[in-house]
């Protein structure tokens, strides 16, 4: 069930696509026109006779207008534009005519053939997409027949017994292939209309050369004339209209109906029942795919300008982030150089040079890990663990696991790590309970199917020198990239998260500190309640909980763990379902912060209509590029379509290699980008797509416990030496613990005394 509601949504845009593209003859259209051909099958009754041809009986019978009578007749139409004005013209004039209408344009604009019908003039067929009959079989003339009428149908609630065949003339130009047209389009019961005089108004010859064409060849005679109200400017066509009309009427003329005209009963024939409702049904249809383009076109125009804001505030934000670093960096390792001893700062047990920028914190750290059914993993991310560079105790918070999970880790009988037992409660309870147990004042939070290098966690921490800061993200690296889903995978995280990581750090606005490589300061936490579980993304809701209360959330890219990602479709489904759906609860639960002041107001104003924008709207918009790159490459312009989504994919590249030219990672996989953008992203849209669905309906998603296999080593792959033995003195947490209070305890009683 998950995947039918977005699969149906898709299938629906596509049948309006394919339908917008057949009513206007994108596909299935035959404009060729032949050359002439003998004649000697067509009768010489037909070809002295007149122009509206009634072959249906044994023997065919051609009419002439009688004299002194001018029948205007208009091809091509309804245009949107010219036919409402030749509509004024003939009412000015107190004119009638007949619109030989297509199928195309009728289903198109029905409210301009309703206008025809009901001011008084005759509409007749002009075939469904202006092919040449005589190059069609005999079930595509049938079905361009049918489909006119069922457009006629639909616009003005009729059918008409009247027709004229495209790239046609005079009578006496028939031949030998536009002749078994006449008799098959006869056969099914209608009249063909040829004409006398041809204006040739569609090459734009002028107004007064057009009216010179359009009279009858011989005073006071009668005449079919041919004009158009569609295929170009016609804005002579209406022009001469206001001459020929008075002028001709000065001379005598009448302009009647072609069937009044000719003493003959009317063409239409109202429809009533099936007919009609299949007609309505149809040009509904047709409006809506209308409709739909053009909400597609504005949305294609929005996604292409968000892409565009977004790689480039992606490359300029980064590239400010990567050189305050390294500007950061190079002061620091001047300090260290020259022997200058930091002054004492504001971080935790760590030492701060107002001229360096780079803190040096030293305290000890408490990770917790949280862990449910990690048995592939648990061992080797406890082992990275052990092998930190960085003074550390370990918490493995069993969340209710039946696979062995805790049992796995008290085996191992490392120093400094312990395991907490509880009942199943969910990853934020987890994260509670390895809180209230926490011994330090700085807090880690990885996932149990993550590896750490051993600088990773004295890396992470460094930030919290700063007084200011409440969390820091870390960098979270894919380590199963050797299949094509991990590549891709790999891509995006490179690419779309710590790339954006680096621009939301310099916008003040972190999002989110990942549940694979996070710190936190322990304050920070207990002023936000701690983790809450009323979002699926518990990492999401407590990063701006940070915000709004205040805190600094930055991001330290040196800090770098290995996280398994899902290795199949369903998987990944799942991962991406939970966190799109939690991203999602969680802007709704901090709405409020857009109408605040301070810092919360700041990150309501400023945060959470990027992370709107860019997570929640952006994806939804982004796959309109590939729907147009099948429509255009299908439906043409072939070349320029191609040209311009490879010119988004070569943007996208660009942003790419310039992402993993910063985090040092070999440019290899974005060899798979074109694939990924073709197909992982529209998986993806898919994923956003149901989690709309879910919120839209009020939905309850439930987490859902990816499998894992283990593949991480705790010595993560091309990156960080083997593991070893624990490479810091940790000292007993408890101890330490106690030490800590005491000093402040002491602190605070030197102060009342001074007080």
């Amino acid at each position: 069930m998950r995947y039918l509601l977005p699969s149906v949504l898709l299938l629906v845009v596509v049948v309006m696509l394919l339908l917008r593209g057949y009513v206007h003859s994108e596909f299935l259209a035959d404009h060729r026109v032949r050359p002439p051909a003998p004649t000697d099958s067509v009768p010489e009754r037909v070809l002295d006779g007149g122009p509206v041809l009634d072959a249906r009986g044994e023997q065919p019978v051609g009419h002439r207008v009688p004299d002194r009578k001018l029948v205007l007749t208009f091809d091509d139409g309804p245009d949107p534009e010219w036919t409402p004005k030749i509509l004024d013209k003939l009412a000015e004039h107190r004119a009638h005519a007949v619109f030989f209408v297509t199928g195309i344009m009728t289903a198109r604009h029905p409210e301009l053939v309703r206008r025809m019908v009901a001011e008084g003039h005759e509409v007749g067929l002009h075939t469904f997409n202006h092919p040449d009959l005589s190059y069609q079989s005999t079930s595509r003339i049938e079905r361009e027949l049918a489909q006119s009428q069922l457009a006629l149908a639909g616009a003005a609630g009729v059918h008409t017994s009247l027709f004229r065949p495209p790239y046609s003339s005079t009578a006496d130009a028939l031949d030998d292939k536009s002749w078994p047209v006449v008799r098959e389009v006869a056969r099914r019961g209608y009249i063909t209309a040829f004409i006398d005089t041809d204006s040739r108004d569609w090459a734009r010859p002028g107004v007064d050369e057009i009216v010179r064409r359009a009279e009858p060849r011989r005073p006071g005679e009668g005449a079919v004339v041919l004009m158009h109200d569609a295929g170009g400017d016609r804005s002579q066509t209406v022009a001469a209209l206001d001459r020929l009309i008075p002028e001709m009427r000065a001379r005598g003329y009448e302009f009647p109906r072609l069937t009044e005209a000719l003493g003959a009963p009317g063409p239409h024939k109202r429809v009533h029942g099936p007919e009609l409702w299949k007609g309505s049904a149809f040009v509904g249809a047709v409006g809506v795919s209308e409709s739909v383009m053009g909400v597609l076109v504005v949305a294609l125009i929005a996604a292409g300008v968000l892409v565009a804001a977004r790689f480039a505030a992606l490359l300029l934000l980064s590239t400010v982030h990567v050189r305050r670093v390294r500007r950061l960096d190079v002061r620091w390792r001047r300090v260290r150089r020259r022997g200058v001893r930091p002054r004492h700062g504001h971080g935790p047990e760590g030492g701060h040079d107002a001229g360096s920028g780079r803190p040096a914190v030293t305290a000890p750290v408490s990770v917790l890990v949280p862990a449910y059914n990690e048995r592939e993993c648990i061992a080797n991310t406890v082992r990275s663990l052990a092998a930190s560079d960085h003074p550390l105790e370990v918490l493995v918070i069993d969340d209710g696991s039946t696979d062995g999970t805790a049992e796995i880790v008290e085996a191992l009988r490392l120093p400094a790590v312990r395991v907490l037992r509880q009942a199943n409660a969910g990853k934020a309870a987890a994260l509670n309970n390895g809180l209230r147990h926490a011994c330090y004042d700085l807090i880690v939070m990885m996932d149990g199917d993550t590896v750490f290098e051993p600088t990773t966690v004295g890396e992470l921490v460094q930030p919290f020198a700063d007084g200011r800061v409440g969390a820091v993200a870390g960098n979270a690296k894919v380590g199963n990239r050797g299949r094509l889903i991990g590549a891709w995978q790999h891509i995006e995280y490179v690419m779309g998260f710590n790339l954006d990581r680096r621009m939301y750090d310099v916008l003040r606005c972190m999002p989110t500190i990942p549940g694979a490589v996070g710190a936190f300061r322990r304050q920070a936490l207990e002023r936000v309640g701690g983790m809450s579980d009323d979002t699926l993304a518990e990492d999401t809701d407590v990063t701006m909980a940070l915000h709004r209360d205040g805190w600094r959330v930055v991001y330290e890219e040196r800090a770098r763990a290995w996280t398994e990602a899902p290795g199949s479709v369903r998987q990944l489904w799942s991962q991406r379902y939970r966190w799109s759906y939690g991203t999602m609860q969680a802007i709704w639960k901090h709405r409020r912060a857009v109408l605040e002041r301070g810092p919360s107001g700041r990150f309501g104003r400023v945060g959470l209509p990027l992370v709107a924008m860019f997570t929640v709207i952006a994806p939804m918009l982004a796959p309109l590029i590939d729907v147009f790159l099948v429509y255009g490459l299908v439906f043409g312009p072939t070349l320029r379509t191609a040209a311009a989504w490879l010119g988004v994919l070569a943007l996208q590249g660009a942003c790419a290699a310039y992402a993993f030219r910063l985090d040092r990672e070999r440019m290899a996989p974005l060899l798979t980008l074109p694939l990924q953008q073709l197909l992982y992203r529209q998986l993806m849209y898919v994923v956003l797509m149901q989690s709309w669905i879910t919120a839209l309906t009020g939905g309850r998603l439930s987490w859902q416990k990816l499998r894992r296999t283990g593949l991480l080593s705790a010595a993560p792959p091309g990156r960080a030496p083997a593991a070893g033995t624990v490479s810091a003195v940790v000292p007993d947490a408890r101890q330490h613990a106690r030490e800590q209070q005491h000093a402040r305890e002491q602190h605070a009683r030197e102060r009342s005394a001074v007080g």
